[in-house]
């Protein structure tokens, strides 16, 4: 029965350090993506080619929701106080 709970326990430790750190590293990806042409990063080089795939469905979704707001794109900030948000909820660290 100890050992039940014990594997249980650790199972839940492994789920909760996994889910923190995938949102952490997608919020990374978010910001690299966002300062990518201030650090005059080409983001068509073969390294760099998955950074639009992986972050655009979720940029392109907070893009239409936001209202437009001149020159500026918002919608990388917006994404990451989104998943800030996420990770503390989910994972309540």
């Amino acid at each position: 029965m100890m050992e039940q709970e014990l594997y249980a326990a650790v199972t839940r430790e492994i789920i909760r350090v996994s889910l923190y750190s995938a949102i952490t590293l997608y919020m990374m990806a978010v910001l690299l993506r966002w300062t990518a042409p201030f650090l005059s990063l080409d983001l068509h080089q073969r390294q760099l080619r998955f950074l639009p795939v992986i972050t655009d469905p979720l940029l392109n979704l907070i893009r239409r929701t936001l209202p437009p707001m001149g020159f500026t794109d918002w919608s990388p900030v917006a994404a990451v106080l989104i998943l800030y948000v996420v990770r503390v909820l989910l994972v309540q660290e």
